[in-house]
């Protein structure tokens, strides 16, 4: 990330902004892409501790990148990246509404395209 160092030698991070997709900015928030991803994964046999990484991984590669604005389209993808070796149906879920799925041939090769990295892995 873009650091500097305080007078105490503590390390702060750069503040970080999300672009939406109609321009406007605000500040990232690793919080938003938990809660985002807990609902996707609502009712599924995922506890809260292994959705906890998701926002720290994707929050890591984005700093990484040494950015200090990113497009919510990429963010979503990197959440999409991550839900889809966590649960299938987290990653459907989420993709139906990154993605906002306008037919059935849509949503239909989402999950294709699923099963087959999923059938590359195996």
């Amino acid at each position: 990330c873009f650091f500097r160092f305080t007078m105490d030698d503590r390390v702060v991070c750069a503040p970080l902004l999300l672009v939406k997709m109609h321009g406007t900015r605000e500040p990232f928030s690793r919080n938003k892409i938990l809660h985002v991803v807990m609902a996707a994964g609502q009712k599924r046999p995922i506890s809260s501790q292994q959705f906890e990484p998701v926002g720290d991984r994707v929050e890591n590669t984005i700093r990484k990148q040494g950015v200090s604005e990113i497009s919510s389209k990429k963010i979503g993808q990197y959440v999409m990246d991550d839900l889809a070796n966590l649960d299938d149906v987290a990653y459907i879920r989420f993709a139906s509404i990154y993605r906002e799925f306008k037919d059935m041939s849509s949503f239909m090769k989402t999950m294709e395209d699923m099963m087959a990295k999923k059938g590359k892995g195996n």
